[in-house]
């Protein structure tokens, strides 16, 4: 690893010695007996029904490998077990328990959440204000969780000091590679997660899976996606119902920006039983699931669209249709605002990356009444 131009304080190298003094010699055995990494077979796979970045195979010994779809491959060492011999060195360990994690992927928080494992985060990339989970801002505020500094300008003397035992990180990281390899220097596997890849929102939500893994509650991961597919039957059963949906804000030059046909909100719409007004929208040499478009190629797509909803993250909340206007004024003749189908995302919506399948219920719920109490949405409120 190239470190130059880069000095750490000499704490560092004291602290970084007796880390990896520590980690030279392993977890021990329950038999004192080391496994060899050829007589391993991961012959029991973890079944995914939607999830397409990632894989995962477990052996009978316990060791877990996973696969994230970025070339990436890990190896989960189960607590009182060494790292087998021989293990290529191209795939990074994880040794299990985690109990010290730095989160910058923050849509990965609610997983976490879920799974009653926030406490095993204990360093962030946001600070308190930046969270809309109260549980990570209650961490936060009660110093059980602690500001460890950006993703892409992590605080390694603290980083190091609190015995971080893995480095949750977005795609973004790839933005800033020497903080990969830095961390993975200090001896931090970095595991990239790319739930955000997924093109199904099931996909996204089945990455629970993957944590449950990495945290040992695999049964309470399965437990809670099984009950999730099971609330969503209903609805994933029923026949479209024609109605069309887009799916926009305004940026602050004045475009729309929409999402792309094969994004995961538009297949969202489609679960629900709408159908995205874009529905062929692609755009070629570009692998963002987002587009700007001019406002007159949207409103000519959109104006006759049966539901509009803005999607607050980026803009912010809107509440009523004056804010809404404020955008545009070529908004009021869009059939949706004339009719009163005109709605808003809360802001927590894709920090709280499991409330997809809530979601969903939400666009079916606008999508089949008329006028819908606003206490039965969670993600959705009306702009009036």
């Amino acid at each position: 690893m190239s470190r130059k131009g880069w000095c750490l304080p000499a704490v560092l190298f004291g602290l970084l010695a007796l880390l990896l003094c520590g980690c030279e010699a392993g977890p021990t055995g329950s038999q004192g007996e080391r496994t060899d990494w050829e007589s391993l077979s991961f012959d029991r796979p973890l079944e995914l029904e939607y999830a397409t970045q990632f894989s995962a195979a477990s052996s009978q010994e316990g060791y877990t490998k996973l696969s994230i779809q970025d070339g990436e491959i890990y190896l989960l060492v189960p607590q009182g077990r060494e790292v087998p011999q021989g293990t290529p060195s191209e795939i990074t360990v994880i040794h299990q328990p985690l109990e010290h994690i730095y989160l910058a992927a923050t849509s990965a928080m609610d997983l976490f959440r879920e799974l009653g494992a926030i406490d095993r985060v204990t360093l962030s990339a946001l600070k308190s204000d930046g969270w809309y989970i109260p549980e990570a801002r209650e961490a936060m505020d009660t110093g059980e969780m602690t500001y460890a500094g950006k993703y892409n300008a992590p605080d390694y003397e603290q980083i190091l000091s609190q015995g971080c035992d893995l480095a949750v990180e977005s795609t973004m990281i790839y933005h800033n590679p020497e903080v990969k390899e830095q961390l993975e220097g200090f001896d931090i596997p970095v595991l990239v997660e790319r739930s955000s890849y997924e093109s199904h929102p099931l996909g996204r939500m089945e990455w629970i899976k993957l944590y449950g893994l990495l945290l040992g509650l695999e049964d309470q991961a399965e437990a809670y996606f099984s009950g999730q597919l099971e609330q969503l039957q209903g609805i994933l059963q029923q026949e479209n119902t024609g109605k069309t949906v887009a799916f926009f804000y305004i940026t602050s030059n004045g475009a729309a920006n929409i999402r792309k046909s094969g994004d995961y909100v538009a297949k969202a719409i489609d679960l629900a039983g709408g159908a995205y007004v874009f529905q062929n929208l692609t755009e070629e040499g570009s692998a963002l699931s987002t587009m700007n478009m001019d406002l007159e190629t949207f409103y000519a797509g959109a104006k006759d669209a049966d539901v509009l909803i803005y999607n607050s993250a980026i803009d912010g909340e809107l509440h009523t249709l004056d804010q809404l206007l404020e955008k545009s004024h070529l908004l009021a003749d869009f059939k949706a605002v004339k009719e009163g189908r005109a709605w808003c995302t809360g802001k927590n919506l894709f920090q709280e990356s499991l409330g997809l399948g809530d979601f969903i219920v939400d666009l079916h719920t606008v999508l089949t009444q008329e006028r819908p109490p606003a206490e039965s949405l969670t993600y959705l409120h009306p702009l009036q």
